[in-house]
């Protein structure tokens, strides 16, 4: 990955879209997403908007790093942020291939849960990633204690490679290939 592509043009996937995040203007709605406890693994429970919008304007200013807003029927619902893990995130502790893009992905907090919406959202976030030819794998490293997203990604075909030690957490590095989205969604890229 030399560097994700900036781009105006919305993904779309059935009631799923993407668009490019606006760091300033969407910091009040990603503030209120990532202070929320269910977001305890986003590390961002104390951060006031002005942070969170300079966290957002760092990541839109890095070359290889940036985010995205999800919307479900048009609203926003959700967060996905693509990286090149060889460069952000993972640089040097694991051995990064050619094709290689990392992912998160933040659903919002909802008052009326709605099944299979955060499986729809990774699914669709998958999708996006691999609809770039040269995305080989997508690579993962959420904290080995968030159980619920490790079940996702493996019904997404996530293989997982094991721990690794980063600063701020023991994350468990997983990778999924094209194919294996495919064999475990149906979904082609």
């Amino acid at each position: 990955m030399s560097g994700p592509r900036r781009s105006a043009v919305t993904f779309r996937r059935g009631d799923f879209a993407l668009r490019p995040l606006d760091a300033d203007a969407d910091a009040p709605l990603l503030h209120r997403w990532v202070t929320h406890p269910k977001a305890v693994f986003w590390l961002m429970q104390d951060a006031d908007v002005a942070a969170v919008a300079a966290e957002y304007r760092r990541i839109a200013a890095h070359p290889y790093h940036d985010a995205f807003l999800g919307l479900y029927r048009g609203e926003p619902a959700f967060l996905a942020e693509r990286y090149d893990p060889g460069q952000v995130e993972l640089a040097g502790l694991f051995d990064a291939r050619d094709g290689d893009v990392g992912m998160h992905f933040l659903t919002a907090p909802a008052g009326t849960p709605v099944p299979g919406f955060t499986r729809g959202v990774i699914t669709t976030v998958m999708a996006w990633l691999f609809s770039d030819p040269a995305t080989g794998r997508v690579v993962v490293e959420p904290d080995v204690r968030n159980t619920a997203v490790h079940a996702l990604n493996a019904a997404v075909g996530f293989r997982v490679v094991g721990p690794v030690v980063k600063p701020e957490k023991t994350a468990l590095l997983s990778v999924c290939t094209r194919e294996q989205f495919l064999t475990a969604t149906g979904v082609p890229a």
